[in-house]
């Protein structure tokens, strides 16, 4: 296994971290599939409960594993800044997938709260190339496109039911402009190019309301895009594996009926065509 960290350029705060099987002729791996995980924490920090542990999941079921270390600090660009890192992100794995035996075809991103957010952005607007202006735009955008998008709790509107202060802190204002609201708000933008996509929630959520994930849902749905939505009835905010190892030694964040989140994500991207 080799593990190492990849600066984002131009982007100072930003890197792309790699955990990855080496590969050897004696354990005849073929190409694997690849996940890049983004961990929550409300653009103000990323959580570590939702970083590592959940690559080291990943890669335990035969995944390539990435934690993209977003930007948090007050952002550049009108706010824009995890877009254009998500699109180097991706963009980075695919082109040195011989080098961590992945298979180019096979890269979906699994992102947490608002790290979620984050990782559905690309799957909204990887072929919005004006929103990727600080990127050289590339003849065929689909480098940039997510095969499949795993929502973990998601942040995803702007307006009614929003978390104000993952868009506050997105925009770095206290009052963000309808214009920002709007491009924020993912369920707005989504089309039939938008990437499909996996999505759980606990319905009694009180940091991030479910119907986050119920209009990201909808707009999947009018636009053909395929999802699959699993509901929990209960479970607080940023339950991540929902087990002891992301438990933070709080009682609230181990609930075995949860945990069937994984397993169900395994097979929906397996199946997913």
């Amino acid at each position: 296994m080799f593990i190492k960290s990849i600066p984002l350029p131009p982007f100072d705060d930003a890197r792309i971290d790699v955990i990855c099987l080496t590969d050897s002729k004696e354990l005849n791996h073929l190409p694997r599939p690849a996940v890049i995980v983004f961990p929550g924490g409300g653009y103000g920090n990323l959580s570590d409960r939702e970083a590592e542990p959940v690559a080291i999941r990943f890669l335990a079921a035969g995944y390539a594993t990435f934690i993209l270390r977003y930007s948090v600090k007050p952002f550049t660009k009108e706010g824009k800044t995890p877009l254009p890192e998500a699109a180097l992100a991706i963009k980075h794995v695919r082109e040195n997938a011989a080098e961590y035996n992945v298979d180019p075809n096979r890269v979906f991103v699994c992102g947490f709260s608002a790290g979620a957010h984050a990782a559905a952005a690309l799957g909204v607007y990887w072929n919005v190339c004006p929103l990727l202006d600080v990127l050289p735009c590339p003849a065929d955008r689909s480098i940039f496109r997510p095969t499949g998008m795993i929502l973990s709790y998601p942040v995803i509107t702007g307006s009614d039911f929003a978390h104000k202060n993952s868009v506050k802190r997105y925009f770095c204002t206290d009052e963000p402009t309808e214009e920002q609201i709007n491009f924020f708000s993912l369920e707005r933008h989504v089309t039939p190019d938008t990437c499909p996509a996996f999505i759980w929630h606990t319905v009694n959520d009180e940091l991030v309301p479910i119907k986050n994930s119920l209009l990201f849902a909808n707009a999947l749905t009018e636009a053909g895009v395929p999802f699959e939505m699993h509901l929990y009835p209960s479970g607080a905010h940023g339950l991540s594996l929902a087990d002891t190892e992301t438990w933070s030694q709080k009682e609230k964040y181990n609930l075995p009926n949860v945990q069937s989140w994984f397993p169900l994500a395994l097979e929906w991207a397996k199946n997913l065509k």
